[in-house]
């Protein structure tokens, strides 16, 4: 048989794929995992009990938006590195925006707090468990992901791995914040972004392994 006979055969049974197809199968991932660990956070650590009342800050908001922002950016660059035909990963520079701004806020607390108060503005009361319980929420979520790859065919597997583990760790801190009472801005840019920082190490690590097809 010849090449182009094979080919026309083999694309005789070819469905057309929906543009945004893969996005669509990550988010179902994410989405899976993410209750996962909601439920983890709801059964385990319990919500916070003064989540009305801290609604009402900005700091909580801040948490947020810092951690989804991350998650976003992302999303973008597995949904990227989800494809088998990846070349330049692009906007990979989005990642620092919300480090940077996070960064200006907590610099605005230290200049208002009084110097003694540094310190436990950085390491509040969980800097301990933080990070590894941000990477123990990435878990399932990483796990989504990993389904979600099973549909697809990255090439660049270590890279996909490390931003699908980033991906788990900035959605397993928005997750985090559900539970976490820590408020101040500096807390949060240090031991999120660690627990985030292991997620994506150990999703760099696995890739090779996990992600072969």
């Amino acid at each position: 048989m010849r090449t182009e006979d094979l080919i026309a055969q083999l694309a005789q049974d070819s469905r057309p794929v929906r543009p945004d197809a893969v996005v669509r199968r990550l988010v179902l991932g994410i989405g899976i995992g993410a209750f996962i660990s909601a439920v983890l956070v709801v059964l385990w650590l319990g919500p916070r009990d003064d989540v009305g009342a801290a609604m009402q800050g900005a700091s909580y908001w801040i948490k947020w938006a810092y951690t989804l922002s991350l998650a976003a950016a992302a999303l973008a660059m597995t949904t990227q590195l989800a494809r088998p035909d990846t070349g330049r990963v692009r906007g990979l520079w989005l990642i620092a925006i919300p480090v940077l701004l996070l960064a200006s806020v907590g610099v605005v607390e230290l200049l208002r707090a009084p110097r003694s108060d540094w310190l436990s503005l950085w390491l509040g009361q969980s800097w301990t468990v933080c990070p590894l319980l941000v990477l123990i929420l990435a878990v399932p979520i990483f796990g989504g992901l990993l389904w979600s790859f099973r549909q697809l065919a990255p090439t660049q597997l270590r890279a996909a791995g490390a931003a699908a583990g980033l991906t788990a760790g900035a959605f397993a801190a928005s997750v985090y914040c559900l539970h976490c009472p820590e408020v101040s801005a500096l807390f949060v840019l240090t031991w999120y972004s660690l627990g985030i920082l292991l997620a994506t190490f150990a999703g760099a690590m696995l890739g090779p392994r996990l992600l072969r097809w």
